[in-house]
């Protein structure tokens, strides 16, 4: 592969290097020079891993395989008011996960999706549990995700299949303040949608009584084991009924998840519709800094080519991916951030205005980005090195759906 860039008059090209990647030079006699080793911002923090890794030509391998569902929306048993909500929002046919789980759920089985974002998995287990509260005005249900991202995500939709229905949810979370939360808590939510820390601290304020939630979506759960939030999951989880209806979704089938199914689940209905490694989807490869070579100018130099036209890069901190933001609004890039560091409505505000194509480039780090569904994401690029490849595999997973090609370039010193 090859790519021509023009920054303020210098010419770049990616060319392959020795171990198979790109390497970004000069037309001069630059070339040739040796590259610098480590010292790259948050190096310290990362584990060595092999460049090579960042290399890899998009294979697609499910374009011939034509999903056929065995239902239409039409035919579920379901509300007729919830199921015109359905029909209005263009939902004629459910996707794989929709189609597999929804009846399972309907009938008040535990279920366990493997299921990759973006599969509509969310959809999967609203539709038959807005059905459920319809049917029981005492019925409440607790959704519980990593990140307040992915919490806001499900509240969108669920407000968009509950029109005129007169149901209501919160959504609790950290970075928002909590006194709103605890307010909002005191009216009837027949959804609390919210993430584990936040979840716990409202418990443990005696403002949130799990005993009254006997149905449970744990979504995400293989991203909330890997943020570490083990502990308040079972927390959580002790205070509920035992008998429960309990939905489990994940990405990932490991044995620590193994095991947390086997501890919350009874019998549960396994349905797995995860699509290959979203790795094969997405041309891969790196951009390898020469010796006093400026590594802003160099992104630069990629932004500004046309197929750059919506890109998510990642950086390591908080600071770093602000202060990147700030000199990429400089150069006269649109350009927005979410990290910790920003309350929720400002990452809101960034997220709203990258999916509606308004930002060319949204910057984040890892924890901000978990379990965000962007559609027509063109790159992915690693400003800063992940610190490991699964986290490596999770940026990029930001690109290459539906079946489509992605890219996503490195940056390595």
């Amino acid at each position: 592969m090859e790519r021509n860039t023009q920054s303020g008059g210098t010419r770049r090209v990616f060319r392959r290097t020795s171990f198979g990647g790109s390497r970004p030079q000069q037309s001069s006699s630059r070339a040739g020079r040796p590259v610098r080793r480590g010292g790259g911002r948050g190096a310290g923090a990362s584990k060595y891993i092999n460049p090579a890794k960042f290399v890899n030509k998009a294979v697609i391998t499910e374009v011939a395989t034509v999903f056929v569902p065995e239902h239409k929306f039409s035919d579920f048993l379901i509300d007729e008011r919830l199921k015109t909500n359905i029909i209005t929002k263009g939902y004629i046919d459910p996707t794989p996960i929709q189609d597999k789980a929804i009846p399972h759920v309907l009938k008040g089985e535990d279920v366990v999706g493997i299921a990759n974002t973006g599969t509509g998995k969310t959809a999967a287990f609203l539709i038959p549990l807005i059905h459920k509260v319809l049917s029981n005005d005492k019925e409440n249900i607790l959704i519980v995700v990593p990140t307040r991202e992915l919490a806001l995500q499900i509240q969108d939709e669920l407000r968009g299949f509950v029109g005129g229905l007169k149901l209501f949810s919160t959504v609790c979370v950290g970075g928002a303040p909590i006194g709103s939360q605890i307010r909002d808590l005191r009216y009837r939510n027949e959804f609390v949608i919210g993430t584990p820390g936040r979840i716990k601290d409202l418990i443990e304020r005696k403002v949130l009584n799990l005993s009254y939630f006997k149905t449970v979506v744990l979504d995400e759960a293989d991203r909330m084991l890997d943020m570490g939030f083990i502990n308040d999951m079972k927390f959580m989880m002790a205070l509920m009924p035992k008998d429960r209806h309990t939905l489990f979704f994940s990405a990932t089938l490991s044995p620590e998840i193994e095991a947390l199914i086997k501890d919350f689940l009874k019998n549960p209905v396994s349905i797995s519709v995860k699509t290959g490694d979203t790795s094969k989807n997405v041309d891969q490869d790196v951009v390898k800094m020469q010796r006093g070579e400026n590594k802003l100018d160099v992104l630069h130099s990629m932004l500004i080519q046309p197929d750059f036209s919506k890109v998510l890069i990642f950086g390591r901190t908080k600071h770093g991916v602000e202060k990147l933001t700030d000199l990429l609004k400089g150069r006269g890039f649109k350009a927005e951030s979410i990290h910790g560091d920003k309350n929720q409505a400002a990452r809101q505000r960034a997220l709203k205005t990258f999916k509606e194509d308004k930002t060319q480039v949204l910057v984040a780090t890892d924890v901000a980005a978990r379990g965000l569904d962007i559609s027509g994401v063109s790159h992915v690029i690693n400003f800063d090195l992940p610190a490991t490849y699964e986290d490596y595999v999770h940026r990029i997973g930001r690109t290459g759906r539906a079946g489509k090609k992605g890219k996503a370039y490195t940056f390595i010193d």
